[in-house]
């Protein structure tokens, strides 16, 4: 009984160790969800007078938020992480980042908008989201590109700007397996 015990704990103490020698592994595996938040923007939320179609109204990405979006995105091509799969919010440093990351064309998810200081619906946005997780097949590794409040309604979990948090698809919710940092 100990000796079976041992060798079904095996993986969990062989785990650590790969991730941290392979820190995308898990970005990887095949049906990884990765949630990142947009890249640095200085600031909070956005500035009166927002509009969703006009960069000029919205807080956008710093110049090191756009060096940022492109080294997480070479990171991750070098990492041989290769997303089947890529959508954003439809706010412009969610798009730039999304594009800088240079990965892939990436489709707009209303449902990825902010929800922040009440500019959205947030327990529809999250169902929305998950819902459409759900419609696409198992294997699909999927990146969205969001923010903040979005990647906390779906993990729990305050991620910093330009952080990866990968996660799999767990019943009618999403598992985290590990945390990127952009660095």
């Amino acid at each position: 009984m100990k000796r079976r015990a041992l060798i079904l704990s095996l993986p969990l103490l062989v785990a650590p160790h790969v991730l941290r020698a392979d820190p995308l592994a898990m970005a990887r595996v095949p049906g990884a969800v990765l949630l990142m938040r947009h890249a640095t923007a200085p600031g909070t939320g956005d500035p009166p007078g927002f509009a969703l179609g006009d960069c000029a109204t919205q807080r956008t990405l710093s110049a090191a938020g756009r060096a940022e979006a492109q080294a997480i995105g070479a990171r991750l091509r070098s990492g041989g992480v290769r997303p089947g799969l890529i959508a954003s919010s439809q706010w412009c440093r969610c798009r730039d980042t999304a594009a800088l990351l240079n990965l892939g064309p990436v489709q707009d998810w209303p449902e990825l908008n902010s929800f922040f200081d009440g500019r959205g619906d947030g327990r529809a946005q999250t169902a929305a989201t998950l819902a459409r997780l759900a419609s696409i097949i198992d294997e699909a590794t999927v990146l969205l590109v969001t923010h903040q409040v979005n990647i906390t309604a779906l993990t729990g979990i305050v991620p910093r700007s330009g952080e990866i948090v990968v996660t799999r698809r767990s019943g009618g919710g999403l598992a985290v397996t590990v945390r990127l940092p952009p660095g």
